[in-house]
């Protein structure tokens, strides 16, 4: 049994926790699943197969005999632009002309992984039973130290929260207010991201999981480090930020209610 806590930080209820929260805890399963991912975002790294081929130009064989000749007249024997009243245009088509192919463009890179939908869906439950775990949310560097309680269970009022400050005070009372303050400092990246729209890195706070959104989003979006997400869309990056589980997470009575159909949902992708 767990406890279901009111809006005012007291306990409402009690509740049984589902069979998901026993899963054995398998971060190699983990991190697969979260390479996995995370590469099947990647665009696939080739040329278009027409690239560079789109015009009227054409290579016309012999310079003598031929509708459009090029002899005497200086020119290559190049595929070159079909102008009106039978002349020749521009050359195209070539690695050299304008608008032309690349000489040797890359063959194409597809960067997919695949995993079996039963382990993706081990994974999602050793992650979920991992939000459970205090000492395996420590280690991800949450500030824990004044929440009574994991998993951590809210009632259901709280998802009709619309306004930041309604949010920010409910975090506060159970708990949440010091990770809430580490995850406000944000570093300059090393590298090269530096240059291209990704100048700051932010820490992970808590993950809000809930079962409708009847307002929270707007609510917690703009809080620094938190991220929301119903139910049915929960998935391993949201659990496990960069391979590591053990993520603070709050869940809705709804979303706990509804966490088995859920991860059969996901499990099936």
């Amino acid at each position: 049994m767990s406890k279901i806590y009111s809006l005012d930080g007291k306990k409402a209820e009690d509740i049984k926790l589902p069979d998901v929260f026993k899963a054995e805890f398998r971060p190699d399963l983990i991190q697969r699943a979260v390479v996995s991912a995370e590469a099947n975002k990647r665009q696939s790294y080739s040329a278009k197969k027409r690239a560079g081929m789109g015009t009227t130009a054409d290579y016309f064989g012999r310079r003598r005999d031929t509708y459009r000749q090029t002899i005497n007249r200086g020119q290559s024997r190049l595929p070159r632009e079909k102008t009106g009243g039978g002349g020749l245009g521009k050359v195209r088509r070539i690695p050299q002309s304008m608008g032309g192919r690349r000489s040797h463009p890359p063959l194409g890179k597809d960067f997919t992984k695949k995993l079996n939908k039963k382990e993706y869906q081990l994974a999602i439950k050793s992650a979920i039973a991992a939000t459970a775990n205090s000492d395996l949310i420590k280690e991800r560097g949450h500030r824990i130290e004044k929440i009574k309680e994991f998993p951590l269970i809210i009632e259901d009022s709280f998802e009709k929260l619309n306004k930041t400050r309604e949010v920010k005070k409910t975090l506060n009372i159970l708990g949440i207010g010091d990770d809430l303050i580490r995850a406000r400092e944000k570093k300059i990246r090393a590298g090269r991201g530096k240059m291209r729209g990704r100048r700051y890195k932010r820490k992970k706070s808590i993950l809000i999981v809930v079962n409708e959104d009847s307002g929270i989003k707007s609510g917690a979006r703009n809080i620094p480090g938190v991220d929301i997400s119903l139910i049915n869309e929960l998935n391993i990056e949201l659990l496990a930020p960069g391979t590591h589980a053990g993520r603070l997470t709050l869940w809705t009575k709804g979303a706990i209610n509804n966490i088995e159909k859920a991860i059969m949902k996901n499990g099936s992708r």
